[in-house]
């Protein structure tokens, strides 16, 4: 009897043996999954600010454009008036 109780103990024991394989395998798995699906999320981060950058840019130079295109246009408004002013005092 107490050969049986040892073999049913080591058999125990392999059974919990092969169940830790199994899940060390499964955890294997779900890392390397997970390190795939953070290594593709990387990429997409990079990507996205690469387009960050590019977008700043982008609004900082229409940004100038609007300010100088502004100054153009008060210039212009500011000259017709001088020009509105000339006509009505050679009107008189």
């Amino acid at each position: 009897m107490a050969g049986l109780s040892g073999l049913e103990k080591f058999a125990h024991l392999e059974d919990k043996i092969y169940r830790a394989i199994e899940q060390f395998k499964t955890l294997r798995q779900e890392k390397e999954a997970l390190e795939k699906e953070v290594a593709a999320l990387r990429r997409e981060m990079s990507a996205l600010l690469a387009e960050k950058d590019r977008l700043e840019a982008q609004v900082e130079r229409l940004l100038t454009e609007r300010d100088a295109i502004k100054l153009k246009i008060e210039a212009m408004l500011e000259a017709l008036s001088v020009l509105e002013q000339e006509m009505v005092d050679s009107l008189r």
